[in-house]
């Protein structure tokens, strides 16, 4: 194995690469499987900390409908768009933008 890593080092520093990515991304799809099949990551009620991404994966939603409905755009909001820094962004309380999506929700079922 040395002796091929010594006569081949670029070749097999690409093949090591991507023998690390592809076990990087394989555990991540398996956590996210184990995650999302729990039911109790299902329908949960909206909360400051949570982003569309989150709300639309949990209620399966259309992600894209639900950050229009919020009249959201990312250049407004810095770092992870959650749902408190939304309403930051806005200038609403962040209760009332929880009606608001719980409202978008309920429409959707």
């Amino acid at each position: 194995m040395l002796a091929l890593l010594k006569r081949h080092p670029i070749a097999s520093s690409a093949f090591l690469l991507a023998a690390v990515l592809t076990l990087y991304f394989t555990v991540k799809l398996i956590a996210g499987a184990i995650y999302w099949a729990d039911p109790a990551h299902r329908n949960q009620p909206p909360a400051g900390w949570m982003t569309p991404g989150y709300i639309s994966h949990s209620w399966k939603v259309d992600n894209k409908e639900l950050r229009q409905h919020l009249g959201m755009r990312k250049e407004e909001i810095e770092g992870r768009p959650t749902l408190k820094r939304i309403a930051e962004a806005k200038g609403v309380p962040l209760s009332v933008l929880i009606e608001d999506v719980n409202a978008f929700l309920e429409s959707r079922k």
